[in-house]
């Protein structure tokens, strides 16, 4: 029996110990060695309350191009944002 996701990973972003329910779940649902190509591609952050979804369509070549700048483009803001956050950090911690 094949697996449906070729990727799924859930990771609670807090600590246990916070009670906070924050999380990433990445879902990339086989290709089945590239024969279905409409499938479940998503990311979806939680925090608290709110939730966003995005999708990475692969069912044609403009869209799978698209989706791929589309999470290099994420990568690559986030890892500016924890440096900013690094510093500013860094910063508070010196000002004591």
């Amino acid at each position: 029996m094949r697996s449906m996701f070729s990727f799924r990973k859930r990771m609670f972003l807090n600590p246990v110990s916070t009670g906070h329910t924050s999380y990433i779940l990445a879902e990339a649902e086989s290709s089945h060695d590239g024969e279905y190509k409409w499938g479940h591609y998503m990311v979806t952050l939680a925090d608290c309350r709110r939730r966003i979804q995005l999708e990475f369509f692969l069912g044609t070549a403009s869209s799978r191009r698209a989706s791929l700048k589309k999470i290099n483009l994420l990568i690559k803001v986030l890892t500016a944002f924890r440096d900013a956050l690094t510093k500013e950090m860094a910063l508070i911690e010196k000002s004591k």
